[in-house]
Order: structure tokens, then sequence, then C-alpha cells
């Protein structure tokens, strides 16, 4: 291992469920002994494989902070743990407090390595339909407008709200109780790297391959968090293209690794981890299948 100065790296999406990328997990590692990983959501679906990869790099990083996807959020049927909503989430932080890994509940890490300071707040906000297709006048008619084109996400049959009524319910209270915290915290010369699976913006989406499967990618009522907060880069994944873009003079890092099929594509970027503190030339955009 070199003597670099620490970075803070980011990935996400690493759907270590596939065996190739799982041979990815494996072959993590640190290029200094502080560096720290940054983890945007969908390690797997099942609470072996999530333990599993955080566990992995947890001993290899000096620190991993990790924040839920939607497919952790999924109750397999296969699963041991069958526990759902608010509970299942509830079980993966505690989890993650055993292995040393920090999440959306813990306090936001300050970083002082390369490109800081600044403060790490991993963020948790769901999804609440309001990224409809242009013609949808409502949820109603935005889904049905995707049950029709075939593009419907597994999260309708898996990603439980319980004890909420539904999932936009529980992202409204994941969103209030996010906002108040980040309003808190706010400071002018410690800015934040904001890090939500979901695009806090919807204007990344806008290249999505399949445009209705843009309800289920965030909310617009994170739209100018990165406006309103002072922030110095923001990192998400679940798209699949990974990519970075700005928006308002603000960074947005999309860092997933995706499926096999997805990154083994000719001239896909192969750019994971990726230090989000350090300039770099922006990859060109790769079609998705979104997941």
């Amino acid at each position: 291992m070199d003597e670099r100065r620490p970075q803070l790296l980011a990935i996400s999406d690493l759907h270590v469920a596939h065996a190739e990328n799982r041979q990815i997990v494996e072959g993590l590692r640190p290029a200094s002994d502080g560096d720290w990983l940054i983890v945007a959501g969908d390690v797997g679906e099942l609470t072996e494989q999530i333990t599993w990869a955080l566990r992995t790099l947890s001993e290899r990083f000096a620190q991993v902070i990790w924040t839920p996807g939607n497919h952790e959020l999924w109750t397999p049927e296969e699963d041991p743990v069958q526990l759902r909503g608010v509970a299942r989430y509830e079980y993966l932080v505690d989890v993650c407090r055993g292995l040393g890994v920090l999440t959306p509940e813990d306090p936001y890490a300050l970083w002082e390595g390369e490109g800081g300071p600044v403060r790490v707040a991993p963020l948790f906000t769901l999804y609440d339909y309001t990224f409809r297709t242009p013609t949808a006048a409502n949820k109603e008619e935005s889904l049905a407008q995707a049950y029709e084109a075939g593009v419907v996400c597994t999260d309708e049959f898996f990603l439980h709200p319980d004890p909420y009524a539904g999932r936009e319910d529980w992202c409204e209270a994941r969103v209030a109780a996010t906002e108040r915290r980040l309003a808190e915290c706010d400071d002018p010369d410690v800015p934040f790297v904001l890090v939500n699976h979901w695009p806090l913006d919807r204007e990344p989406t806008r290249i999505l391959r399949y445009p209705e499967f843009a309800q289920w990618c965030g909310t617009e009522r994170t739209a100018d968090w990165h406006r309103r907060f002072h922030t110095a880069v923001a990192v998400y994944g679940h798209l699949h293209i990974p990519r970075t873009t700005w928006h308002d003079g603000v960074r947005f890092e999309e860092v997933s690794v995706g499926y096999p099929r997805e990154w083994k594509r000719p001239g896909h970027p192969r750019n994971v981890p990726r230090p989000v503190l350090a300039p770099r030339a922006a990859a060109s955009p790769v079609p998705p299948a979104a997941g």
C-alpha cells in the first residue's frame, strides 16, 4: 500500500447476488490505510449477502458508510429474516453497528483527508412517485402507464412500507426527519457530502431508457437540498449510469457498479470505487436497465 493521502471513495449497486459482482467486492482494496468507503445502497437482497459484503469492506477500509437502497429493503421469501419495512431497515442498521459501519441513523462523520474537511451525510429518503410520467396527473395514472408499458419496479412486490400505509408515506416521514437534521448540521465552513441511493434531483433520470421507471427514483421534495444546504458533492446510485453531472453548480456523482450484463458492455465506465472529492472528467452516459 502506498503513502498517498487518504481518500474518500464511493461505490453503490454492488448487487452481490451475482457471482461476478461478488468477485468485485472480494477484489476491492484501499490504496491508503486511511481510505473511507461510501456504499450508497443496493448491496444485495438477502441479509446474508448484505452482511457478508459490509463485513468484508469494513475489515479493509478505515471507515465504511452505508445508506440503504431499495434492494436491501426487499423481503424475499428465501430470506430467513422476514422483517418488513421499518423493522427490516432497523435490523440492517443494527447489523451495520455491529460491524462499525455508519448509517443514516448515526452522527454525520467529519472527513478531514483529501478534499476535506467535509461532513458525510448518509441519507435515506425513499421515493413518492412524484417523478411521474409527463402525461400523468397523479400517481395512479403514472403507475397505470408503467404497467401498460411493462416497466414496473420489483419494489411493488417486495418492498413493504410497514407500518406506513404506503411507500410515499414512509418517504414523507424520512424526508421530514432528514431535512430537520441537515438544517441543524448545516455549516458554511464544512460542506456536506450528501449520500443517497436515489438521486436528490430528477434531472439525472432524464436519460433513462424507460422514462416510466423514474417514478421509483426519488422525490421532488429533495430537489433543492443541494442548493439549500452547503454541499460539496452529492453521491447517488440506483440508475446504473455511472457518470458525473453538475446541477446548479454542484457536482453529482453516480457511482454504481450495476449488473454484469451492464458493466460488461463495451465502453461502460468501470471507474469505481470513485474518489468523490477529487476533480475528474465526466464519464459518458450508458443507457441502463435500472434497478
